[in-house]
């Protein structure tokens, strides 16, 4: 099996407080994630997301564990790791207020040793592929938040470094530059452009463009699967009911009483029944209950749960 281009093993970062003692960000955390890969890194605030992307950038510097940076030790020699990794932060803020958008994407890719003759065309397509060309001699600070914050991106794609890290790309964002943002990643994951690790609360980026995600609570991680086969687990049990008409207070008594894991709502006409059934007979007795009670039944099916559904059940413990 290929080597990893990027390996953190068993990182650990404590934060030390006068008045709170020593707190755990991140415990003993294990990953790898492999060239052209697109991985989700997802969990809730305070989960210890941002300290791991900061500590693969040595912004921070862990208590304990280890960063492989494309076979650098990013610990050892950061100057050396940081040259294969670029990291969008915080949304908008590594880019230069008082540069134009093409200033700031010279500037970056000078950081990085390319000539602008060398890069001059790359600079120029991604100008077109952001949207950018009519603000390309406008300075940064002048720019709607949706547009520094794609340049923001398009900053860090300008170093072409092998992987790229993006702390929230989309947060704060109108739903029209999202989708727009949203729709480049894609772009990105598909071409296999880059090796891309995302953080992100917006789990619809998280879906459309990931292939694999790991998810963090507590500083650890509670999952690191493919997202298809998170969505198969999950989709094992799930059952969804559809039947005419309404239920009696009685006949949902009946069902929540007899059955574990039920809900019930109604849509205009309809009723919805939604239940977490592990024995499949389960699902032949839910509708022997229906009948008996004078119901008709419309359909029944396997619920397809989302990839939020999925990362709220396994934050809550569930399928662990």
């Amino acid at each position: 099996m290929a080597e990893p281009v990027l390996r953190v093993k068993n990182l650990r970062k404590v934060y030390h407080s006068r008045r709170r003692g020593d707190v755990v960000a991140v415990d003993d955390v294990s990953f790898s994630v492999y060239k052209n890969e697109v991985v989700g890194l997802l969990g809730p605030n305070g989960a210890g997301k941002t300290t791991i992307i900061k500590s693969i950038c040595t912004i921070l510097l862990p208590t304990s564990g280890e960063i492989w940076v494309d076979g650098v030790d990013a610990l050892r020699n950061p100057r050396a790791a940081l040259e294969k990794v670029t990291a969008v932060l915080e949304g908008n803020r590594n880019v230069y207020w008082r540069l134009t958008v093409r200033d700031n994407l010279e500037f970056f890719a000078g950081l990085q040793g390319q000539s602008l003759r060398s890069v001059r065309a790359y600079i120029d397509e991604l100008i077109e592929l952001f949207n950018l060309t009519e603000k390309v001699n406008e300075q940064a600070r002048a720019l709607s938040r949706g547009m520094q914050q794609k340049l923001a991106v398009a900053c860090a794609l300008v170093k072409r470094t092998p992987i790229l890290l993006l702390d929230e790309p989309t947060l704060g964002l109108d739903v029209e530059t999202s989708y727009e943002l949203r729709w480049i990643l894609k772009r990105m994951a598909e071409q296999g452009e880059r090796t891309i690790l995302l953080s992100s609360h917006d789990m619809n980026v998280v879906q459309d463009i990931c292939e694999r995600v790991i998810i963090i609570n507590h500083g650890r991680i509670v999952a690191d699967d493919r997202i298809e086969n998170l969505q198969k687990l999950f989709t094992a049990s799930a059952y969804r009911f559809e039947i005419e008409g309404h239920l009696s207070p009685q006949q949902q008594q009946k069902l929540t009483k007899q059955f574990d894991m039920v809900k019930i709502s109604t849509d205009g006409s309809r009723t919805i029944i939604e239940a977490e059934l592990l024995d499949s007979q389960k699902v032949y007795e839910i509708i022997d209950v229906l009948r008996e009670n004078g119901c008709q039944l419309e359909s029944v099916g396997k619920q397809y749960p989302d990839l939020e559904e999925i990362f709220l059940r396994i934050v809550k413990g569930e399928k662990q």
